[in-house]
């Protein structure tokens, strides 16, 4: 079955398959793509929460998140890269070196291509790279693959059947990928489809995390990007895109006699860096009210994440150009 066959067969059916003739499948899939095609919003759909910050604004992830997918025959750890993009900062390079270490041993290649747009340079050049690393030329000028390469075509809820048909055809023809798959993360729309190609295409190997983990990240790096996600959403264009966040501590109440912990508040203390002063206002808002809307917006996901009640304690700080400074940029995790 062709590739372009496979994308346009309906949802698969229940396998018939025992669980006893099912071998266990597990491995590591990088997720790639531009800036702003859908990968962290297509993780955070499978895994069924949020793992990565989703948003409209081109290089929102800063960092390779990993959420982890368990089923009763299979677990995929999902690698959430940066945007391959050509990089305009020190910290755009930062972000394509963190895709390089992210491709650097995985089990299959995600390549997530919208269906509302046409492919271009920026494609191109990633699949180039993915050649690079992924394939081995032949005399005829094809190249055979040393892992599996799917293509997800994302947001196919803004075609019409007839538009997405002549899309995966175009998709067909850039590369030849072992499978094609349309979705909408949005809209929940064939999701399971996707899960069960990543699966179909991971080799057998054992269950490396707890069934109920989902996700790599310490509780300060995900405190840190629900915090930076909700600035996104809370101020859209006006945010500068210069915004970094760093939790530096997170204090559990203790009794101070016997230094066992005890019912109370735990304090997560939180800087929030911009590269100018007048940056600061925007982030603080007039009588600092946006700081109190994302204190409010994260109450209960913070509070879920440390394990008990919790006061997020935001200070708003000046890394002037950060963005290009070595020793700052580490100071910021990156």
């Amino acid at each position: 079955m062709t590739a372009i066959a496979k994308a346009m067969r309906s949802d698969m059916s229940e396998t018939a398959t025992t669980a006893t003739e099912q071998p266990y499948r597990s491995g590591f899939v990088a997720v790639v793509g531009r800036p702003n095609v859908g990968k962290s919003t297509l993780i955070n759909a499978l895994i069924g929460t949020q793992i990565a910050i989703a948003s409209s604004r081109p290089e929102t992830t800063r960092k390779a998140i990993r959420g982890i997918l368990t089923t009763d025959h299979a677990q995929l750890v999902l690698v959430d890269t940066p945007g391959i993009h050509r990089p305009r900062t020190l910290l755009g390079q930062r972000l394509n070196d963190i895709v390089d270490e992210s491709l650097s041993d995985v089990d299959e290649v995600a390549f997530l291509l919208p269906a509302d747009q046409e492919i271009g340079p920026g494609d191109k050049r990633i699949l180039s790279r993915l050649r690079s690393d992924f394939a081995v030329k032949k005399d005829d000028g094809t190249f055979t693959w040393k892992i599996p390469l799917i293509a997800i075509v994302t947001k196919i809820d803004e075609l019409s059947r007839e538009q997405l048909v002549a899309k995966l055809i175009e998709i067909n023809e850039f590369a030849d990928f072992a499978d094609i798959v349309p979705v909408s993360a949005l809209e929940h729309d064939n999701l399971d489809e996707v899960r069960n190609v990543l699966i179909e295409h991971t080799p057998e190997g054992p269950q490396m995390y707890p069934a109920d983990q989902v996700s790599e990240e310490r509780p300060e790096e995900t405190i840190a990007e629900l915090i930076r996600g909700a600035f996104l959403e809370q101020l859209d264009d006006e945010l500068p895109h210069s915004l970094a966040v760093v939790v530096d501590s997170i204090e559990y109440p203790q009794d101070n006699e016997t230094g066992e912990t005890y019912d109370g508040k735990a304090e997560v203390h939180v800087s929030i860096y911009v590269e100018r002063d007048s940056q600061k206002p925007i982030i603080i808002g007039r009588g600092a009210e946006h700081l109190t809307a994302v204190k409010k917006r994260l109450r209960t996901p913070v509070n879920r994440i440390v394990g008990c009640k919790a006061r997020l304690d935001l200070h708003v700080k000046v890394a002037k150009g950060w963005q290009s400074d070595p020793k700052k940029l580490e100071r910021l995790g990156f």
